[in-house]
């Protein structure tokens, strides 16, 4: 039965908690986790030898020798024969290519130990060496999946797989396979964005819009299994390809802007580190020597090294070529780094120093403005979504730039090459083409889909992709402009256009998904009718309609703070399954005007979450329409809903939040506790504010005028959810509960 070995190991431990539990330290890593592992692999407490001081006589501290003592957390036994040594670490320590795996290394090579293997423990993931080989572990994977692992962990750890007296012999063993539920899984709820944890991303090349890889990495362990195909057809800067190939899923990506390819084909082409710096120091040493410092080697160099000419850019760009948005010198330096990088003879180093010099071109143009923290600025380009100069543009040395880049590249390399090496790479498929066009796929073939298409309108991704393309030599054709799915952009594309592209790739991807699997479309546009084609085409197709969950994509966008009321910040994630006889959504009926519909949406947001945001209420209102089948009305009545929140609510510039105004009442049917609530919270934060704790009688008499539209509560209704959101103070005053006592999203009925 699945998860059988996990829940009887660990309960209902949500492990995602436990990586953001600041309070989950080692000592809790021992006790919660290790304990439970080593008891079920077959040991007990006689063989469970804790805290052993081990010391090495050989170390020096300044200039006398002095002992060392060396305190591994457990050295398990076997027949009064040290087997193996497992070491705790916090969550937030890591346990491959990091120093504590030396650390630990140390303990097994101990000559009071001389132990096969060693083992790290964060709380969250498992990583076993052999003590012969530090450099990749021969098991990795996070705890969460430990029964798609227990048979493997027991072959290597349980007392049984040791032998005294001789030498082992160690095969290879196969994963162990546990039935997977694919028609039956369940769907995630919004999951808290970690974007900067991961260096396979953060820091390496920007692009125009990136998926927080933890929610990408959830959605891929939960509906799919491993060895499983996982396909994006609107792959972009690679994510979910990454991503599947960290969770031992193969993968296809495909996109159309050819500067997408090249990052992601020059993120996992695997390289050894040492022939990367090597190589990368080779680069700069001749770069030094060659480079331009004046404006007669700036010439020179100009004549000698090829670099972008001509090529137009778009029209909202403040100039036309591209070799205006850079100074004289710094096309110089480019040509000429450029040109060095291409002698390179490996080519997954070329790619690689490419990948740094590409990223690099963001920071050495004229349209970034340089802030006085170390490196920061502003790019014209992902910021504004055009070729902006910069008012007062910085210029910082190439090399510099280019060095701080081919850091970030080695360090997510050396992140990924566990899961992303010479074995596993096959396992990817980048593809340069047309979600629409997914011809090279048989029928049925894919596992899951997950999926980011453009929205609309809001990004022209191959208009803002020229600077990078033409850099690298990579050609866009007309043809791609024809099939790229946007709205608007150079070429005009009209919404009809647009429409019938993202339509064209839900049947690709309906065609090349097998039965009883999932797709995962991610989307937000505050336009109705997007969503209703979103969901029409899908039903057209056959996919069913499981349910969609509001997800955050981390920090609020410079777009989204210029113009919070036409910029959604954050997405809905649409799940859709392939079932042989799929439910249709019924078409409600309603018994009401649309607008009624509309109203009581947001008002009953606004009041569950004492004042709700742009974003809440669009999803909310989008989920309804999903739900109940509505969404065919309101694409015809309401294109954007700002102007009728402006009109009819108050907007808090601080909390970006919109509420009722203020001694007004709800205008639909709202259940009378949740108004209730919406009203004591608010009143009670206002006498918080005055310094004031107000008795019940005052709290009540307050109150009830704002609760006449409908049925008018009982004063001990009233009563009763001030027990519930407030507490006593003073001499028989009441305020609003201490932070941390109080659920301001659901009413605990």
């Amino acid at each position: 039965m699945e998860n059988t070995v996990k829940s009887e190991l660990f309960g209902q431990i949500d492990f995602r908690e436990i990586a953001e539990n600041p309070n989950f330290k080692d000592d809790s890593v021992r006790e919660v986790i290790i304990l439970p592992l080593l008891h079920r692999l077959g040991y007990c407490e006689q063989n469970i030898i804790r805290s052993k001081p081990l010391q090495r006589p050989f170390l020096k501290v300044g200039t006398k020798r002095r002992p060392i003592t060396l305190i591994p957390d457990y050295i398990l036994k076997v027949k009064q024969n040290f087997a193996w040594v497992l070491d705790a670490k916090s969550p937030a320590r890591k346990i491959i290519n990091n120093a504590h795996v030396e650390q630990v290394y140390s303990y097994a090579a101990h000559p009071e130990i001389r132990s096969t293997y060693f083992a790290l423990c964060n709380g969250f993931e498992f990583s076993l060496f052999r003590t012969s080989d530090t450099n990749q572990p021969v098991l990795y994977f996070q705890m969460e999946e430990v029964e798609k692992y227990w048979q493997i962990l027991q072959s290597y750890l349980s007392p049984d797989s040791f032998h005294t007296g001789k030498a082992p012999v160690f095969q290879p063993v196969a994963q162990a396979h546990f039935p997977f539920d694919y028609a039956n899984r369940p769907l995630l709820e919004e999951i808290k964005v970690k974007k900067q944890q991961a260096k396979r991303f953060f820091g390496v090349h920007g692009y125009f819009t990136k998926q927080s890889w933890n929610v990408v990495a959830e959605y891929i362990k939960n509906f799919s299994n491993t060895g499983d195909l996982v396909l994006d057809p609107f792959g972009g800067s690679g994510v979910t390809a990454v991503e599947a190939l960290m969770n031992n899923r193969r993968t296809v990506s495909i996109d159309l802007n050819p500067m997408a390819v090249f990052m992601v084909r020059a993120l996992i082409a695997p390289v050894k580190h040492s022939e990367l710096t090597e190589a990368f120091n080779s680069v700069k040493n001749e770069y030094m020597k060659l480079a331009p410092h004046d404006e007669t080697s700036v010439q020179k160099t100009l004549k000698k090294y090829a670099c972008p000419k001509d090529v137009p850019l778009p029209k909202s760009s403040d100039v036309k070529t591209i070799e205006q948005l850079f100074s004289e010198k710094q096309m110089a330096e480019l040509a000429l780094l450029k040109a060095i990088i291409l002698k390179q003879k490996n080519e997954n180093i070329k790619q690689s120093l490419l990948l740094a010099f590409s990223s690099s071109i963001n920071k050495h143009n004229l349209t970034f403005h340089y802030t006085n923290s170390a490196g920061g600025g502003d790019s014209g380009v992902f910021r504004y979504y055009r070729y902006r100069i910069a008012p007062h543009p910085g210029e910082m040395s190439l090399i510099r730039i280019f060095e701080t880049k081919y850091k970030n590249v080695l360090a997510a390399k050396k992140e990924m090459e566990y899961r992303i090496n010479e074995q596993t790479v096959s396992n990817a498929q980048i593809r340069k083409g047309s979600a629409t066009c997914l011809t090279f796929l048989k029928k049925e073939s894919v596992d899951y889909i997950y999926t980011d298409p453009p929205y609309g309108n809001k990004i022209p991704y191959l208009d803002l992709s020229v600077m990078w393309n033409a850099w690298l030599n990579l050609d866009v054709t007309e043809n791609d402009y024809r099939q790229e799915a946007i709205e608007g952009g150079e070429h005009g594309k009209s919404k009809e256009e647009y429409n019938a592209l993202i339509a064209q790739s839900i049947k690709e991807m309906y065609r090349v998904l097998k039965f009883d699997r999932w797709l995962s479309f991610v989307f937000a546009h505050k336009d109705p009718e997007f969503w209703h084609l979103i969901i029409d085409t899908a039903e057209r197709c056959g996919f069913e309609y499981a349910g969609a969950t509001p997800q955050k994509n981390g920090q609020t966008s410079f777009k989204k703070r210029q113009n919070p009321f036409t910029v959604l910040s954050g997405q809905l994630i649409i799940n859709f399954r392939k079932v042989r006889h799929p439910k249709v959504i019924m078409k409600a009926n309603l018994g009401m005007d649309i607008s009624e519909i509309v109203m009581q949406t947001v008002e009953g947001v606004i009041a569950k979450n004492h004042g709700a945001t742009l974003e809440q209420i669009n999803d909310e209102l989008i989920i309804k329409g999903l739900e109940l089948g509505f969404l065919d009305l309101l694409k015809k009545e309401y294109s954007d809903l700002t102007p009728i929140l402006l009109n009819r609510f108050d907007y808090n510039e601080e909390t970006e939040t919109f509420g009722i105004r203020k001694n007004t009442q709800f205008k639909t049917h709202i259940d009378v506790r949740l108004r209730i609530k919406y009203y004591l919270i608010s009143y009670l934060r206002r006498m918080e504010r005055e310094h004031k704790t107000p008795h019940a009688d005052e709290i009540v008499l307050t109150l009830l005028p704002l609760l006449r539209n409908g049925v008018t509560p009982e004063n001990r209704t009233v009563l009763s959810v001030l027990e519930h959101v407030g507490e006593r103070a003073g001499d028989g005053g009441w305020r609003l509960r201490q932070t941390g006592q109080l659920s301001l999203n659901l009413f605990e009925r």
